[in-house]
């Protein structure tokens, strides 16, 4: 009895391997379409946003599959199974807002680099800096 169940661990252990290869290398090929290494670029703003979801999208397949197959959570208890996957979306927020502060300094760097370009009694000169740099007063 006992081989039987080895043998089926077992077989359950490359079916797991097999799939996680197969969206692997799915990734993989949707990855170089959307560099432009297999043939023409995708152009349109759509398609692009459509490999990203895609790529995504395959991406969270596999953490779910590896967490709840491999690391046998599936199995577990509501309360564990809370307890490991929401410090997880608190790392998912943490992604978003280091995004988000990526691209704020992004669209600010021009005006960050005239600031600091600035002499230093210009600098002292707040009231002055302000009326020079009207799109940093609006947004705080």
């Amino acid at each position: 009895m006992a081989n039987t169940d080895s043998a089926a661990a077992i077989k359950a252990v490359y079916v797991g391997m097999f799939i996680l290869g197969a969206v692997t290398l799915i990734e993989v090929g949707i990855s170089l379409y959307g560099k432009g290494h297999l043939g023409a670029a995708p152009t349109s703003t759509f398609m692009l946003g459509l490999v990203g979801f895609l790529l995504i999208a395959l991406s969270l397949y596999k953490a779910y599959f590896i967490i709840f197959k491999f690391m046998h959570m599936g199995h577990e208890v509501r309360g564990l199974k809370l307890t490991v996957l929401l410090p997880v979306l608190l790392l998912v927020w943490a992604v978003i807002a280091f995004f988000h502060e990526g691209n704020s300094y992004k669209e600010r760097r021009e005006t960050i680099y005239e600031r600091n370009e600035l002499p230093a009694d210009a600098k002292k000169q707040t009231g002055q800096l302000i009326k020079e740099l009207p799109e940093i007063k609006k947004e705080h």
